[in-house]
């Protein structure tokens, strides 16, 4: 099971699936009761691509998501994963949060997140881009280093599709520039993530989010997406959570270690456009996406006799 990391979701592509769909139905109803406000109307009403409400609906909808993939199409998960942002509803499919403390989790940490970038590395984004192979980032990475900038790689994503972390002013020099090289900008996040000179972020996590919440061990193994280690103890889970903040994000190493695990077919439970389709994914195994408008067509009934 494939919990994707996190993109820009507007309401209305997953509103009805909220409202409509039993699975997710109840575990709205529940975070409800943990926040102390209503999730669907404070998602509906706030922009913002990760605001708090954007960020537990999410988590949200991929848990209801897996939750209706078991249900419904039989899906049996050996493994489990989740690529960045993915790592929080991971954390409870696996059984080492449960689920009110997951929605607590992601709330607290969405406005941590707000309210440390409100302050510390203002000027950081974290910039996607594909079609660069790793020797032409290699180039990229010399200029930066000519230029004297502070930058990092923040995710590995594909053989030739990562995320970079640089000061926003860089991106008029950069978006040309990977253009000549035949790349594709994609997508610029504010805040940035997964970088080493976070480590304030992480310590404040540890002590404002992550420390008071009780993790168990989980039930199913989880893959570390930081580098594919296998994860069997509820310490090792809240270290994972922990790490994003200060450690690079490597789907290729999860891949890999999917595959010595022997897994054939994975099922992708969220609104995803990178992980279940990219090549290094694509070309290892089955894809099954399970996305809101999937849930939400009629299924056939079976006949009566």
């Amino acid at each position: 099971m494939i919990f994707p990391g996190m993109g820009p979701t507007p309401f209305a592509d997953v509103g009805k699936f909220m409202v409509i769909n039993p699975f997710a139905r109840k575990l709205v109803a529940t975070a409800d009761r943990v926040l102390g406000y209503s999730l669907i109307d404070r998602y509906r009403r706030t922009e913002g691509d990760y605001s708090e409400y954007a960020q537990v609906a999410f988590m949200v909808n991929s848990l209801a998501l897996a939750q209706w993939a078991q249900h419904t199409l039989g899906v049996e998960a050996e493994l489990c994963t989740g690529p960045s942002f993915g790592e929080k509803p991971a954390a409870a499919f696996c059984g080492a949060l449960d689920f009110p403390d997951a929605v607590r989790a992601t709330a607290g940490f969405a406005r941590l997140l707000t309210d440390y970038f409100s302050t510390e590395f203002t000027d950081l984004v974290t910039h996607s881009f594909v079609r660069v192979p790793e020797d032409k980032l290699r180039e990229v990475l010399g200029e930066l280093d000519e230029r004297g900038e502070t930058y990092e790689i923040s995710c590995y994503i594909d053989d030739d599709f990562f995320m970079l972390t640089l000061r926003e002013h860089n991106l008029a020099w950069l978006s040309p520039l990977l253009r000549s090289m035949g790349g594709m900008s994609l997508y610029t996040m504010r805040p940035p993530m997964h970088c080493t000179a976070f480590g304030g972020l992480r310590d404040r996590a540890e002590q404002e989010v992550f420390g008071p919440l009780e993790f168990a061990d989980p039930v199913v193994p989880v893959i570390a997406d930081q580098d594919g280690s296998l994860i069997t103890t509820g310490e090792g889970v809240r270290t994972m959570l922990l790490n994003s903040c200060v450690r690079p994000m490597r789907w290729p190493a999860v891949v890999d270690a999917l595959c010595e695990a022997g897994v054939g077919t994975v099922c992708v439970a969220g609104q995803d456009s990178l992980f279940g389709r990219v090549r290094r994914t694509t070309d290892h195994f089955e894809v099954v996406p399970v996305t809101p408008r999937l849930a939400l067509q009629p299924r056939p009934q079976p006949a009566r006799t």
